[in-house]
């Protein structure tokens, strides 16, 4: 699934016992941006738009399963936190309705 400039890959499996229910890979290619300081920005906005609607997931999420969950960074320029908070709430609605 994809709400440019994010694009979400997600696997669901078994749950194991003392598996967290939900992995989360960030990805911010220094192909898109080039600088460190920019790629680091926008992780730290990712982490906290993820953790402030992951309770949808969690809520969403059959009994024994787990999700494995990647968010790639697909654009050259960065971003506000309101449009990347908008973006990853859309992907994460939408993986909800899925599972």
């Amino acid at each position: 699934m994809s709400a440019f400039p994010l694009r979400m890959v997600y696997l669901t499996q078994d749950a194991q016992e003392g598996d967290e229910p939900v992995q989360l890979l960030l990805s911010v290619p220094k192909r898109r941006l080039r600088h460190a300081v920019d790629r680091n920005r926008v992780k730290r906005q990712l982490r906290e738009a993820y953790r402030r609607h992951k309770e949808t997931l969690y809520s969403a999420l059959p009994q024994g399963r787990r999700l494995v969950l990647a968010l790639v960074w697909q654009s050259g320029q960065r971003q506000s936190s309101a449009d990347i908070e908008q973006r990853v709430a859309v992907l994460i609605q939408r993986l909800a309705e899925k599972l």
